[in-house]
């Protein structure tokens, strides 16, 4: 996402953080190690104005000292490659086009054209991302996800739909049965991902610079 906004970050021994304040919904600092510390997180991001957030990557850091409350808390989850997958209601298929992705977008954001202008087509010609939509017989998105493809596993996000029982089957359909699956969940979004045949590997949390 951030690419696709024209920011590139950086990678920190212990960090990633990014000098310029990132797209909305999207952390400006990610602890790599569970020995990250706030100085790790907080070096080089932009505090100029409220709204940075850090995503803790092992629930590890206590940032209310440094202005930050604490936004949520989430589980990291993950899904063993090789496992099949739920039978799928719709045609699942990969976003090709600028306007499939504009319509998936407004979809994903629930009509609000602000947010859903955070995907740009840019995205598309990234390798590593595949956003994904399921489609009824008469055209209508019936959810969609994005996949996220790194050296050994594929990264699940921005999941969305009505049904989430019917969502993570049309997602792991659309998804690469070989490789293991991985992302987070909160709250009530966290069962319905347990329900599909993942499990909880541990807390992370994300903090907001009020």
């Amino acid at each position: 996402m951030c690419r696709a906004h024209g920011l590139t970050g950086a990678f920190g021994p212990r960090a990633w953080t990014s000098a310029a304040r990132t797209p909305l919904y999207y952390p400006d600092a990610v602890t790599l190690t569970a020995d990250a510390g706030a100085a790790d997180a907080l070096a080089g991001v932009d505090r100029t104005a409220p709204g940075a957030s850090v995503k803790d990557s092992y629930a590890r850091l206590d940032l209310e000292t440094e202005g930050f409350r604490l936004l949520f808390d989430a589980r990291w989850i993950a899904r063993p490659a090789g496992l099949p997958a739920p039978d799928a209601v719709g045609d699942w298929r990969p976003v090709r086009t600028p306007g499939e992705l504009a319509a998936w977008a407004l979809a994903w954001s629930g009509g609000d054209a602000e947010e859903a202008a955070l995907f740009r087509p840019e995205l598309l010609a990234d390798p590593s991302t595949t956003i994904v939509a399921g489609h009824a017989e008469d055209g209508t998105i019936l959810g969609g996800a994005v996949l996220t493809t790194s050296a050994r596993v594929t990264g699940v996000s921005n999941v969305f739909g009505p049904d989430p029982s019917a969502t993570w089957a049309g997602v792991l359909s659309a998804a690469p049965a070989d490789r293991p699956l991985v992302g987070y969940e909160a709250g009530d979004d966290l069962l319905p991902a347990l329900a599909a045949g993942f499990e909880e590997i541990g807390p992370l949390k994300v903090w907001l610079d009020a």
